[in-house]
């Protein structure tokens, strides 16, 4: 019989693999309008993007979600904020459609009373369905830690947009895994940060990168839909 900890990392891989369905492959959650404007270009440029993506985005708003729901704040609650403070819309509308996805798949593969109630939520038109709550509602039901849970995520979501990179700058194979490997140190700052970090620096993301993002919905030519 297999231990709860290896149980929990099985269902962690599940959840966090690239072929689950929630449409990733889709989204440059900003870094194509670097690529237009000639600031990505190459396996450097797009590796110092990404660095900064893991230490704004997805360290003030994702993570920091996570950590909250784990720590017992309220996912209707989570729910609004996230809601709130994704300014850019197409990364609004992403995370919420990847969401969505991860709680269809939630409950056919990992049900749980946790993750009925935030669907309800959202069935009834209370909630969004932002991913990252989605992500944590899930692990957290099936008892992996909090540190395990944010490595996942963030990693996870640092592979997708590499993944998406290679296809769009073009990047080789192996410069993307140069690149995540890279990124290995940025996810560990960031799990380190988001322990430390306070309600009052939820949504505290660069300007910069909010408006790329705001600057995509209006890019002539696309392969991503944000």
């Amino acid at each position: 019989m297999l231990s709860t900890a290896t149980n929990y990392q099985l269902a962690l891989q599940q959840l966090v693999d690239s072929a689950l369905p929630t449409g990733a492959f889709a989204h440059s959650l900003g870094f194509e309008t670097y690529i237009e404007r000639e600031l990505v270009s190459d396996e450097e440029s797009f590796g110092i993007w990404l660095g900064a993506f893991i230490g704004q985005q997805l360290t003030y708003s994702d993570g920091l979600a996570i950590r909250f729901l784990y720590g017992g704040v309220d996912v209707g609650e989570l729910d609004t904020l996230l809601s709130a403070s994704l300014l850019p819309r197409q990364v609004r509308e992403a995370g919420i459609k990847m969401g969505l996805r991860l709680l269809e798949i939630g409950a056919e593969v990992f049900p749980s009373p946790a993750l009925e109630l935030y669907r309800d939520l959202v069935t009834t038109g209370r909630a969004a369905g932002h991913q990252p709550l989605a992500f944590a509602v899930v692990a957290r039901s099936l008892g992996v830690p909090l540190q395990e849970a944010l490595a996942a995520y963030l990693f996870a979501t640092a592979t997708s947009l590499t993944q998406n990179a290679v296809r769009a700058i073009p990047l080789g194979q192996n410069a993307g895994q140069r690149v995540l490997r890279k990124a290995h140190d940025d996810v560990a700052a960031a799990i380190d940060s988001i322990a430390r970090l306070t309600l009052d620096d939820f949504g505290a993301l660069s300007p910069g990168l909010e408006i790329s993002q705001m600057r995509h919905e209006r890019q002539r030519a696309r392969m991503f839909m944000s």
